[in-house]
């Protein structure tokens, strides 16, 4: 095979110009954590209704992403999923002691996490309650509907995410929708959900 600038090989030099053009597989860990920190936050928030535990989560995760970042920018066709998912495994390996704490921190700290927007404390209150009432659900069900409704992905995505079927992932959500109708005792549907999404 012919040898092209100090010994590599053109079908090395062909694979590398392979790899998927997402800016953040160029990136350094520094760079990755200014640019995904805060929507990592977000979306940890969200799924723990806590944000000092989300801040611990996230804080795990990036610490164990830096060991491997070498391997991740190198490999990983979207790193911020990659990260993302680390964040998601590890809410749902959480132990019972750290699962059950109690937590009353308002959404309000969330907002907090980000650049400020717009005041729309009308739909605070909504929110609220819906996030708390989220919160007492188990943990792939409260994963699943989060997916779903925060970061808007499909079954098929929510199912890679979960490392299960498409058709678990419509259970869980089902299950979960039922669970917070009869906990509000009211029709459920996904704007209170969507709106940390829109007020993030």
């Amino acid at each position: 095979m012919q040898q092209i600038d100090g010994g590599e090989t053109s079908k090395e030099r062909d694979t590398t110009t392979e790899h998927p053009a997402d800016p953040e597989v160029c990136m350094t860990f520094d760079d990755f954590v200014a640019a995904r920190l805060d929507p990592l936050l977000r979306y940890a928030t969200v799924l723990c209704y806590d944000p000092h535990l989300a801040k611990d989560i996230v804080q795990e995760v990036l610490l164990r992403a830096q060991q491997q970042w070498p391997r991740i920018s190198a490999t990983v066709d979207s790193p911020a999923a990659y990260v993302k998912r680390m964040v998601t495994n590890e809410f749902l390996s959480l132990r019972r002691r750290a699962s059950t704490r109690e937590v009353g921190t308002s959404l309000r700290v969330l907002d907090e996490l980000g650049s400020p927007t717009a005041d729309q404390t009308g739909q605070y209150d909504e929110r609220e309650a819906m996030m708390a009432r989220l919160a007492t659900l188990p943990r792939r069900q409260r994963a699943a509907l989060v997916l779903r409704y925060y970061e808007g992905y499909d079954d098929a995505a929510i199912a890679t995410e979960l490392e299960c079927r498409p058709g678990t992932v419509r259970s869980l959500i089902s299950r979960g929708l039922a669970t917070l109708r009869i906990r509000s005792h009211s029709p459920v549907d996904d704007r209170p959900l969507t709106l940390a999404k829109e007020m993030g």
